[in-house]
């Protein structure tokens, strides 16, 4: 369980970047960037706060 929301967190973290670098290069509409980074932007924010900053103790 804590394997997939590590990688749901990465995923919704590369979402939150990649756009922005495509429509620098002009491959996606910004329209089209705003919605997968709000969506990146969401998993990440929700996600990455269950794994983050923990002790091992805490980690099990």
């Amino acid at each position: 369980m804590k394997t997939l929301v590590k990688i749901i967190s990465f995923i919704g973290l590369g979402l939150s970047i990649i756009p922005a670098i495509l429509v620098f290069q002009q491959s996606i509409t910004p329209d089209t960037c705003k919605v997968l980074m709000t969506i990146g932007t969401i998993m990440w924010f929700t996600t990455a706060p269950s794994w983050m900053n923990k002790t091992e103790e805490e980690r099990g």
